[in-house]
């Protein structure tokens, strides 16, 4: 997840060269934002599977997946985001066709991996009877592999906050409420 903090950075630092302001990221507002940390909870419940769950492991994974996808549908017209909901819809895909993301495993040895070492309960090794290998995590990068699912969301992700950055801040920043022609009486 490395990856996803340089691609924060990188969006911030595209959205200032382009005359953006973080201060205008507090003006953010999506619908049903509490969908997000409820998938990542969902997603680091994954992780703490107990050994040879393997299927429970993926189905976590798997249910991690709706809320993001739920999210981005209510969403959709903000942005970046269909894009980066593109790429969450690849990534599920290919999981829910494979039980688990395939990993090339020449892949994960560039990267740096001992490729046997990445091969947990939510990755299964890339082979003929992998389905949609092109959605598979085969990008290598220092210490990850990602997925053309992966690369969409970076975009999408980077897309939404320096588009963000750029808007201008809204008169009543605040939602403060102003009173229909108050300004005209004299």
């Amino acid at each position: 997840m490395l990856w996803m903090l340089l691609v924060l950075v990188l969006s911030v630092a595209v959205g200032f060269l382009r005359g953006g302001r973080l201060r205008n990221l507090t003006e953010i507002r999506v619908t049903s934002w509490w969908l997000l940390p409820l998938a990542f909870l969902t997603l680091t419940a994954s992780s703490f599977t107990p050994a040879g769950q393997d299927d429970l492991a993926v189905a976590l994974v798997l249910v991690s997946y709706l809320p993001l996808l739920l999210f981005v549908w209510l969403n959709r017209d903000l942005t970046g985001i269909w894009i980066g909901g593109l790429g969450v819809l690849m990534n599920f895909t290919v999981i829910a066709l494979n039980g688990g993301m395939p990993v090339l495993l020449a892949a994960a040895e560039i990267a740096g991996h001992d490729g046997e070492l990445m091969l947990d309960a939510k990755h299964v090794l890339l082979d003929q009877s992998t389905r949609l290998p092109f959605l598979a995590d085969v990008l290598p990068l220092p210490n990850t592999v990602l997925s053309l699912g992966d690369v969409m969301l970076a975009i999408g992700v980077g897309a939404f906050l320096e588009d963000q950055m750029r808007k201008p801040l809204t008169l009543f920043a605040h939602r403060v409420q102003g009173i229909p022609g108050s300004a005209s009486d004299s």
